[in-house]
């Protein structure tokens, strides 16, 4: 009778056999390391998502507005003349904010990684004068057409293009990769959730009998199914900690690796203070996932039983 009123109340007596009636001790039991290793990867792949995001919204803020112009033309000292006129006629319209001759020297060092000395030989290799324009407002199909008709007029050899055009491709590939990183995540989430469904399920199981004691006695669904989710919540809190503390070493290791390419694309990707918020909530969002799937399993179960 006094079991049966202890019960009845929930007392922490009765909720300290918690650890009894599941099959292993939380640290022996693969439950912890199955969660940590879960929460690692699921940590890693938010990072490399929450990255990705950065990188693209850099990118484009940097590249907004802008339009490359390239005068293409073999001749040294006509391809002169006709950049010089293009840069003219360019600083003189009132939708253009900035226009930037690229130095032919700083071309050729952008070019030399791939074309070698030779990029230096004006004669073997001649490279087209490049303009950099930042152009006021958005850059609108309609509107690089038009620029595109009179710059011609003025600069037959000169050749306009979007920057975004360029990085079109980039962006593209950077949305299917957020979209993969965003497909783990759910992927993890699934596989954690059926994780804890499984430990639940089989601590049920090898406990039946005491199970049915705890009823007779006068225990209730919920209190049985506080013990289990008791329990796996701690087990799920201690994996938790271990694969944050995994995935942010993980993080800021390949972090430091593409630190290490000196590419302002990659540069623009740095997970500021909202993305380590972010994946800080990762395992306080697995250890609820955790406890929440405990009790709905065992509840569940449970009225099955009787």
């Amino acid at each position: 009778m006094a079991l049966g009123k202890t019960i009845r109340r929930g007392a922490p007596r009765f909720g300290g056999s918690a650890s009894r009636m599941l099959p292993q001790a939380r640290i022996a039991g693969p439950m912890p390391w199955v969660i940590a290793i879960m929460i690692a990867l699921t940590v890693m792949a938010a990072g490399a998502g929450l990255a990705l995001s950065n990188v693209a919204t850099n990118a484009r803020a940097e590249i907004a507005g802008g339009v490359t112009v390239q005068v293409v033309e073999g001749a040294p000292a006509s391809r002169e003349r006709q950049a010089k006129r293009a840069v003219s006629f360019l600083t003189a319209r009132e939708d253009v904010a900035s226009v930037r001759r690229v130095p032919d020297e700083e071309l050729a060092a952008l070019l030399e990684p791939w074309l070698g000395q030779s990029v230096n030989d004006e004669a073997a290799i001649p490279t087209p004068a490049l303009i950099d324009v930042r152009l006021s407002g958005p850059v609108t199909a309609r509107r690089l057409q038009d620029l595109r008709a009179e710059l011609i007029e003025e600069v037959p050899a000169a050749r306009l293009d979007a920057q975004a055009g360029w990085l079109a491709p980039v962006f593209d590939a950077i949305r299917s990769m957020q979209y993969l990183a965003i497909g783990l995540v759910v992927l993890l989430a699934l596989t954690s959730v059926a994780a804890v469904w499984l430990a639940a399920r089989s601590a049920l199981g090898s406990n039946r009998d005491t199970i049915d004691v705890i009823h007779h006695l006068g225990g209730t669904d919920g209190q049985i199914a506080r013990i289990f989710q008791r329990s796996i919540g701690i087990d799920a809190l201690l994996g938790g900690v271990a694969g944050l503390a995994l995935g942010v070493g993980a993080i800021f290791v390949l972090g430091q690796q593409f630190a290490g390419l000196g590419s302002g694309l990659v540069a623009g990707g740095a997970l500021q203070l909202k993305d380590w918020l972010a994946i800080a909530a990762v395992p306080l969002a697995g250890v609820l996932l955790a406890v929440l799937t405990a009790r709905i399993t065992v509840i569940a179960a449970l009225r099955r039983m009787l």
